[in-house]
């Protein structure tokens, strides 16, 4: 399933969008001047899907409909001005926010609507806060029931509070979450949807949940130095995973070679080929920085092949095939990766290892760290991470503002980078910019976002 239109009525109390997405290119951009929502409209979506419900209220709008390309549809409708009922302040009604979801192929329809806090959970979130403050690193209470949380320098309400926060307090499980239907958990997980930010090259630590209760300050890390350890760790996780499926295939191939039924038909000449294409392949890996130089040293076959050694080859190359198989992914998004930052980066070349996951080399042979790149390298490198290491397969990924720090004829090679990465990772990405050497001679994905008079 996928989303093939969103629309919003009342952003900010004015403005009204219907933004259709282009399924078949993949690449859709929203574009505008500044003011009229695109950002906003990216924070939208994903609180929705991330069930943010803080974030769906602090943002005014009427109404979000997100339709799927098999005819389903949920709408959100908040609570607000136009549709509260005169002289009612109640609070529920105030924060309401209602999920309708009608399903065309089951042929029903089904609501959500939560008042987030009732009277009984006010009293239990007012606990909760308690050990909030006590724990979280940074919330500082500033009155009444408003917090300031420091490394974001944002205001937050009790209900934002405990939407952010609730969830990682120490046996508190569902206690201070706002209850969410199970049916709403199934669609908005069944879109997997992700947010690339424009300030993208820093990382908080904070975001994992292993520190969150260490009673220091979050620390804030350059981004491609936290991905250049998380490639070396994926390359290590493939590596075992590669030794483990070898030593079970080299433990049992005796046996299969004997129980082999039927003698191969492949030929001699086939076999060499087979042969060879498991080398060059190998090599390639090797090259790549994903398998170490020592490992399964190749070997010729020299004059005719007789039936018993064709039966050993024939399991033998099957092996080695799955063997190698394990690592067909990260070799290509790491190709791809090595590729692109090669062709644009001038004066270093990025490099691949299973102990530092990335490193630059520069033309005189002298060691770069990625933390020691320009802003604009660092942008594009963490963008073209993102898009292809950080993404599951059928997600929806929103990029704000991809042209920051980037040179005019990078962000004029943006999309054709974009649609090699969108055909190897299988995603589709919905894109805000105020850039039109982004959109470049590609104005047919766009979708102009503006007012009302306009």
């Amino acid at each position: 399933m996928r989303i093939n239109q969103i629309s919003v009525t009342d952003l900010f109390g004015v403005f009204e969008y219907v933004v259709s997405l282009n399924l078949e290119e993949r690449i859709t951009i929203i574009h505008g001047k500044n003011g009229v929502g695109k950002t906003t409209l990216l924070k939208l979506i994903n609180g929705f899907f991330k069930l943010r419900y803080s974030e769906l209220r602090a943002i005014p709008f009427s109404h979000l409909k997100i339709n799927f390309d098999n005819d389903d549809y949920i709408k959100v409708n908040k609570a607000n001005k136009k549709n509260i009922k005169k002289g009612n302040s109640d609070s529920d009604e105030r924060n309401r926010l209602t999920f309708y979801f009608e399903n065309q192929s089951h042929n029903n329809t089904k609501e959500f609507s939560t008042d987030f806090i009732i009277k009984e959970e006010k009293r239990r979130a007012l606990n909760a806060v308690r050990v909030i403050e006590d724990i979280i690193p940074g919330l500082e209470r500033i009155g009444g029931s408003r917090w300031f949380y420091m490394p974001t320098s944002e205001e937050l309400s009790l209900i934002e509070v405990l939407d952010r926060f609730g969830e990682g307090i120490p046996g508190a499980g569902e206690t201070f979450i706002t209850p969410t239907e199970d049916w709403l958990k199934e669609l908005t997980n069944s879109i997997n949807v992700r947010f690339i930010e424009y300030q993208r090259l820093l990382n908080s630590a904070y975001n994992k949940r292993s520190q969150l209760f260490n009673n220091r300050p979050p620390l804030m890390s350059p981004s491609v130095a936290s991905y250049a350890k998380e490639l070396a760790e994926n390359i290590q996780a493939k590596l075992t995973e590669y030794g483990t499926l070898s030593q079970s295939l080299d433990r049992t191939f005796p046996a299969r070679v004997v129980q082999q039924k039927q003698l191969p038909e492949l030929t001699d000449e086939e076999l060499r080929q087979k042969l060879n294409e498991l080398e060059e392949k190998r090599s390639k890996l090797i090259e790549a920085g994903l398998l170490n130089r020592d490992e399964d040293p190749n070997f010729q076959i020299q004059g005719d092949i007789d039936e018993s050694t064709k039966k050993i080859l024939s399991v033998y190359i099957e092996d080695v095939d799955k063997k190698l198989s394990v690592f067909n992914e990260i070799a290509r998004k790491t190709d791809l990766i090595k590729r692109i930052i090669n062709d644009k980066f001038s004066y270093k070349q990025i490099n691949i290892s299973k102990d530092k996951g990335f490193t630059f080399t520069t033309d005189n042979g002298n060691s770069l760290s990625p933390t020691n790149l320009s802003s604009g390298e660092q942008h594009e490198l963490v963008l073209l991470y993102e898009l292809l290491f950080k993404v599951k397969p059928n997600s929806l990924i929103l990029i704000d503002e991809p042209e920051l720090s980037l040179h005019v004829e990078w962000q004029v090679q943006f999309l054709k980078d974009l649609q090699e990465i969108t055909k190897l990772s299988n995603i589709d990405v919905l894109i805000a910019t105020h850039s039109p050497d982004i959109i470049h001679d590609r104005w047919d994905l766009t979708v102009e976002l503006k007012g009302p008079a306009e």
